[in-house]
């Protein structure tokens, strides 16, 4: 059968059924309990979108708070315990509650729309995991509450959002602050596993009829191997915080030294999540790259078994690198070279990946709209990250930069300049999708041309103190550091971006109410999910897909294209 037994874009108001839930006038409650019940994949995706977008804008205020507190010499803002609790939850707000929040929304809002399936492979279990998740995300912020318990005035953790030992040891962190920190991740660790194992069941035994492995869009083949590497790095970091509540309950002894116990071994388990856990978010990344770059070149994607090959390398690859984070910890010569071989390893197919990207947009008939900017944008800011984190995985180097502020400016080019800058990207071209509504591009283009200024201005000039020796967890300074005013610059920076944020968040609430219809199918795409309704029905499909290709929208609607016949 061919892809033409599936309806085209024009079609599908006569195909979808009128009684779709965003067509029915239902009360208030009504509406909040379908929410609140639903097992539909596309509403548990957009939970986890806002949800990941609330804490984004709480992780905005403690990031404002720090560069506050560092834009001058002998500065109190904040007190340094205060400090050390805004320290510690904006690393790990950041990392938990938005990262991973904004990949397992965009996976489950678009795998099953992609490859054609009317849901998630177990939708009870998609279910559970988003609340079991959005829980976690609860409990740890409830720490600032119930953080002492009902003896004193509550208190968030204070450990760093890597909680080295023996930082987290009773003798160290009484009360219970570190207790939440530990039960959050713990059960938001559970809700991750339960989601990387829907998304691997539903990629590989739901597709449709004629989507084999070697047609499936790239960002699936991505997704795939988020998951897998979900299961195997989530895990060992679920098992350290049971260890960790042992330790501090139980008479485990597992981290403390003063016991027998060892801090390494906390190191090690947590790095063995912590940086598989930067190519679990920054992956999706390359995912949504990988399919609006095309759109917006006009060309499909270069070298897609290069890309498909590529993307399961980095995946094998980055389970091997993460104690280049440990250089300074005391390993042996031979770990030092291993774990610096292997993380310049990485950038072979990482280098791939970008020389494909940048293959497709050779020649194309490119379309600078907002999703675009976001993309190109992403690929400058992914290869100075790059090129940092090479400069980082020479183990000398690294000595002497460590726990430096270069560190810190070379993974917030990662997390802000890669993953955030594509997660805007993804919004921009999805949103039409999930709401059947344009974002405004005028505000949109604000919102890209401040986010770029502030981050340069934010990042780029931080990396100056940290090469003159300014640590990553300092409180305050002396004004004869020289570091005074790149941290001004920074502190300056890190307002244009919370003004392009406040931008962003206007664009999202007017264009909901007010923005211009979208149709089924607004950028001219060739992906399944741009056949239906927008938004999509609870159903998905009106009629089960078949395709023949891996651009079956595309060949439907442009079957005079030489390009698109291909297997």
């Amino acid at each position: 059968m061919s892809s033409s037994s599936m309806p085209v874009p024009g079609d599908i108001e006569d195909a979808v059924d009128k009684t779709h839930p965003s067509r029915s006038r239902g009360t208030y409650l009504e509406t909040v309990h379908s929410w609140v019940t639903t097992v539909d994949h596309k509403k548990l995706g957009i939970l986890y979108i806002c949800y990941a977008l609330i804490f984004m804008l709480a992780a905005g205020v403690e990031a404002l708070v720090i560069r506050l507190q560092l834009a001058g010499p002998n500065k109190t803002v904040v007190s340094p315990e205060a400090y050390n609790r805004i320290f510690t939850m904006h690393g790990t707000t950041m990392i938990f509650l938005v990262g991973m929040f904004f990949v397992f929304g965009f996976g489950n809002y678009l795998v099953p729309l992609m490859i054609g399936a009317r849901d998630m492979a177990f939708p009870r279990l998609n279910a559970f995991s988003f609340w079991i998740s959005a829980a976690a995300g609860i409990l740890l912020y409830y720490s600032f509450i119930g953080g002492l318990g009902l003896t004193g005035v509550g208190t968030a953790p204070d450990v760093g959002w890597f909680a080295y030992a023996p930082l987290t040891e009773r003798a160290f962190s009484p009360g219970h602050p570190v207790d939440y920190w530990a039960v959050a991740l713990m059960v938001n660790g559970i809700g991750s596993i339960g989601t990387a194992i829907n998304i691997l069941a539903t990629i590989f035994c739901m597709r449709c009829k004629g989507m084999t492995l070697l047609r499936m869009p790239l960002l699936t083949w991505l997704y795939a191997t988020v998951a897998f590497m979900t299961l195997i790095a989530v895990s060992p970091l679920t098992a350290a915080q049971a260890m960790l509540m042992i330790d501090r309950y139980l008479g485990g002894h597992f981290f403390d030294t003063q016991a027998g116990g060892s801090a390494v071994l906390w190191a090690h388990f947590f790095w063995i999540f912590g940086h598989p856990e930067v190519y679990i978010l920054v992956l999706p990344a390359f995912a949504f790259a990988n399919e609006i770059i095309p759109v917006f070149s006009r060309k499909a994607i270069f070298g897609y078994p290069a890309m498909v090959a590529a993307s399961v390398g980095i995946g094998f690859i980055s389970m091997g690198v993460w104690a280049h984070h440990m250089f300074t910890i005391g390993m042996t010569t031979f770990g030092n070279a291993f774990f610096t071989l292997s993380t310049m390893l990485v950038s072979i197919p990482t280098g791939i990946k970008t020389f494909n990207w940048l293959a497709t947009m050779w020649g194309g008939k490119i379309r600078f709209l907002t999703p675009m900017l976001f993309c190109i944008g992403f690929l400058f800011q992914w290869v100075i990250a790059g090129l940092t984190g090479i400069m980082l995985s020479v183990s000398p180097w690294n000595w002497q930069l460590h726990n430096s502020y270069f560190v810190v400016a070379h993974f917030h080019y990662v997390l802000v300049g890669a993953i955030l800058f594509m997660v805007f990207a993804a919004i921009y071209y999805w949103y039409p999708k999930m709401t059947g509504r344009m974002l405004n591009e005028r505000l949109g283009k604000w919102h890209f041309w401040l986010m770029v200024i502030g981050f340069h201005v934010t990042f780029d000039f931080m990396h100056i103190p940290g090469l003159l020796g300014m640590p990553r967890q300092i409180y305050t300074y002396e004004a004869d550091r020289g570091w005074t005013g790149w941290n001004q610059i920074v502190s300056a920076g890190s307002v244009v971006q919370a003004v392009a944020i406040a931008i962003f968040v206007y664009n999202l609430v007017h264009s909901y109410f007010r923005g211009e219809p979208a149709g089924p199918d607004p950028w001219d795409g060739w992906t399944l999910e741009w056949s239906t309704h927008s938004p999509p029905p609870a159903y998905n499909f009106a009629v089960d897909p078949v395709v023949a290709s891996r651009r079956p929208l595309w060949d439907l609607k442009h079957p005079e294209d030489p390009d698109s016949a291909f297997e």
